[in-house]
């Protein structure tokens, strides 16, 4: 007997063929795909109960089964402080610098990953990657307590992730405050001291939820002309790059860096050796033709958010990537300040943003849409052996989605209606490793009001000892001007 069974839905498989397929069925046995197909295929001249007799079936009819959503890009930390800061991007970077590095304790990023992990359940996303930090980056590796903290949350609510971890930006030591209840206690952190929690965390971290969490490893991307100002300072910043490098290469990591743009991706291939198939580049906004050949020469792969405040400075050239044999997926950036983890909202305005761009509406079919928020995204993490469509033998990572919806009827061309019309709050079941996390939009696994509760205690309490009250009124500049 299988664990479940998944019938008379619409199956978007994701699969090398894209097959579409009506009335399919799922066979799901432990945490993996048993079989995919139409009736006929998977259970030829049989009845398919007596196929596959099942613990549980789920008749998924009106709905649209698909791959779990992958987010190639966002941040631990800004589920508790998104809109803070919002009016002006060096008030956010400020309220950033403030809470993560002054304010938090373990409790606030327990309670950001449990926000933030539900967030993402209820729209679909069942992978992500995720920096410990953000703002200017600020990475919260001064002690590993944050880190696990985080994973502790994520295992419980059940989804898969991608952990960031590394140095933060120089100048090193950089002033860190611990909390004990309202008892502070301000440390200095050397580059090495978050190096070695950084290793920890992998130690500790590394495969936990059954090998659902993973642990990578970041750097910040250094910007030629801002990044340092002389010979000493740029061979500093050489060393700590070659460093995390090096730390993620010894476990066989992941690599990720935040906020490349023109002139950094050719840095860091031909002055920092940081680029190659297990490194992948956010934002990447304005880049050159050469530095899109390095990313094709290298196999470096990018995480394209075009929902974030990078991408209205500039734009990730994603078309020419695309063309030129670069592996690209999407990430939120979310949630902070001002977007959110539902990734369908992401796959919509990736196809307006770049044909706006271009003034052309075939640019960026739909098709290529969904693929860079599922199987490509997988390529790009690694993962396409294992998750990223609906196969037989992959992990079962699955999300149906309620299509008998005014906005989603009439129940005709499918793969259309999710790439235009869906939202996640369309989501109806999440299913993770096998294991069904949400169901008819009900979370499984934590008790929904009390992590609300908690995510709005924790909020309160950072925001008081950041002194950043006067950030949540609303500016006089909110109504009825054009720009700030």
């Amino acid at each position: 007997m299988i664990d479940l069974l998944i019938v008379n839905g619409t199956l978007i498989t994701m699969d090398p063929q894209r097959r579409i397929i009506e009335n399919g069925v799922l066979a799901v046995d432990s945490s993996r795909i048993l079989a995919v197909g139409s009736g006929e295929e998977v259970a030829p001249g049989e009845d398919i109960n007596s196929a596959f007799p099942a613990r549980r079936v789920i008749d998924a009819h009106r709905m649209v089964v698909m791959p779990g959503l992958i987010d190639g890009h966002a941040h631990a930390g800004h589920a508790l402080v998104k809109s803070l800061g919002a009016d002006l991007l060096d008030l956010w970077n400020d309220a950033c610098f403030r809470i993560y590095q002054q304010a938090s304790d373990e409790e606030f990023w327990y309670a950001d990953a449990l926000l933030s992990g539900l967030e993402r359940l209820k729209c679909g996303t069942t992978t992500s990657v995720n920096l410990l930090g953000g703002g200017d980056t600020v990475m919260r590796t001064d002690d590993p307590a944050y880190g696990e903290r985080h994973c502790d949350a994520i295992e419980q609510i059940g989804i898969r992730e991608f952990l960031a971890v590394g140095p933060g930006k120089p100048p090193f030591p950089r002033r860190y405050c611990t909390w004990h209840g309202e008892s502070r206690r301000d440390v200095m952190i050397s580059f090495e001291q978050q190096l070695r929690v950084s290793e920890e965390l992998v130690q500790h971290c590394h495969g936990r939820g059954g090998g659902r969490i993973s642990i990578c490893i970041t750097s910040p991307t250094v910007h030629p002309g801002k990044s340092f100002t002389n010979a000493s300072e740029l061979d500093d910043l050489k060393v700590q790059a070659s460093e995390a490098r090096v730390l993620g290469r010894k476990y066989g990591l992941l690599f990720t860096q935040d906020g490349h743009s023109r002139g950094t991706v050719k840095f860091a291939h031909e002055m920092l050796d940081l680029l190659g198939p297990d490194a992948l580049l956010a934002h990447s906004i304005d880049l050159t033709a050469s530095e899109i050949d390095i990313c094709r020469q290298t196999d470096t792969k990018i995480v394209h958010n075009p929902s974030a405040i990078m991408s209205i400075m500039g734009r990730c050239p994603v078309p020419e990537l695309l063309d030129a044999g670069v592996a690209v997926m999407i990430g939120s950036d979310g949630v902070a300040p001002d977007r959110s983890y539902d990734m369908f909202r992401h796959i919509f305005q990736l196809m307006r943003y770049h044909r706006t761009y271009y003034r052309d509406p075939n640019v960026l079919p739909p098709g290529k849409a969904l693929e860079m928020a599922t199987i490509d995204a997988a390529r790009c993490l690694g993962l396409e052996r294992e998750i990223g469509s609906l196969e037989a033998g992959k992990k079962a990572d699955i999300i149906l989605v309620n299509m008998a919806q005014p906005h989603l009827m009439p129940l005709n061309m499918p793969a259309y209606r999710i790439a235009y019309f869906a939202q996640g709050s369309d989501v109806h079941t999440v299913i993770v490793d096998g294991r069904i996390v949400m169901e008819n939009r009900r979370a499984l696994t934590v008790d929904e009001d009390t992590v609300l509760d908690l995510a709005q205690q924790s909020a309160d309490r950072v925001i008081h000892r950041a002194g950043l009250e006067p950030l949540l009124a609303v500016p006089e500049r909110f109504w009825g001007y054009s720009r700030y």
